[in-house]
């Protein structure tokens, strides 16, 4: 039998793996007797784990949530796979930085020493794309979201507005429009999910004064209190919260693919193109040549888009695409400078007639 702190150990990663445990599950799995069992129950309750008994046929126990955060027990996996996750949680945009460097040193503190070698090596920098443009959410502003969302209670906020013109930030000027501008920025809505989109956090949500589907920046959200009357979850569109969103932010309105899609053939190597499409297929065709499959929120875009390899481009298709890179191609030629008039030739009298 192994010693008293080492089976207690091995009797709480047991519990934490599942929600339920038969009395001679445990037993078995600890190769103890179920009266063992018990006593080692009793002393983990002592330390204040709240494990609770529960009937049946053959009894059991099961490890719930209390009023204060026991210590936990993981494996080695889990304790790098926690170490990582932490290690990249400035790029959520949650605002948990300082919290997750707190909890990252106070998992380091007490990891054994196999383990400060891994975590040592596997340090991890997350940066987000300089496109992406992140906003800071406020933690308590997710929480009380994500309340709201589980309750499946109407949440009612204040929507700052994206920006705000010069007359209406003078001080002492257009009143009345700040007014309309805040009674606009009042909404009541149905949440449905939380959605982290290229560093923001969004708001999934059925607003009812618009009896629509709205997404909002969290960033942008004060909530107010309280929250509103209970409400039945309605069907996101197409079933599927993030193609919904996915599809909204690419301008198509509803399915995740883009609106518009067309196929090129560049003189370059797949693996050069490969690192900048993002969701496109790219397929080698030659040594120097690649099929491109590419989608936009429009048939300009996706020229602009294409022409930004520096290389010959075959059109396959569709039609669209084709008049679109004619149409950009006369939109530079209008803003390239006029080329210079060649100079007129000299007559040195050479030629002249005598």
């Amino acid at each position: 039998m192994p010693k008293t702190s080492a089976r207690l150990l091995a009797l709480l990663s047991l519990l934490q793996t599942r929600r339920d445990w038969s009395g001679e599950d445990l037993a078995a799995r600890l190769d103890v007797s179920t009266r063992t069992v018990r006593r080692d129950v009793d002393r983990l309750r002592d330390l204040g784990y709240p494990i609770t008994a529960f009937k049946g046929p053959d009894g059991g126990y099961r490890l719930d949530a209390g009023s204060q955060l026991p210590p936990l027990l993981f494996d080695d996996d889990q304790a790098v796979a926690l170490a990582v996750a932490l290690q990249t949680a400035a790029a959520t945009g949650a605002g948990i930085q300082d919290a997750a460097e707190r909890a990252l040193n106070t998992v380091r503190q007490v990891m054994p020493a196999r383990l400060h070698h891994r975590i040592d090596m596997l340090r991890v920098t997350a940066v987000t794309p300089s496109d992406a443009r992140p906003a800071q959410a406020d933690s308590r502003v997710l929480m009380a979201i994500s309340t709201a969302i589980h309750a499946r209670e109407e949440l009612r906020f204040h929507y700052a507005p994206a920006f705000r013109s010069a007359s209406a930030q003078g001080q002492g000027q257009g009143q009345g429009q700040d007014q309309d501008q805040g009674a606009a920025d009042r909404r009541r809505v149905q949440p449905h999910h939380l959605i982290t989109w290229r560093g923001r956090w969004y708001l999934l949500a059925w607003d009812t004064d618009r009896a629509d589907w709205q997404t909002f920046r969290v960033d942008r959200i004060s909530p107010g209190s309280p929250t509103g009357p209970r409400f039945t979850p309605r069907e996101v569109p197409g079933g599927d919260a993030a193609s919904f969103v996915t599809g909204r932010f690419r301008g198509s309105g509803g399915p995740a693919d883009w609106p518009c899609r067309g196929e090129v053939i560049l003189d370059l190597p797949a693996a050069d193109v490969s690192p900048y499409i993002h969701d496109g297929a790219v397929e080698e065709v030659g040594p120097n040549r690649c099929r491109l499959v590419l989608g936009s929120w429009s048939w300009n875009g996706l020229a602009a888009a294409v022409g930004r390899f520096d290389a010959d481009i075959e059109v396959v298709g569709p039609a669209e695409l084709k008049a679109a890179f004619a149409h950009l191609a006369r939109r530079y030629a209008a803003a390239a400078p006029a080329p210079a008039p060649a100079p007129a030739p000299v007559d040195d009298g050479s030629t002249a007639e005598h």
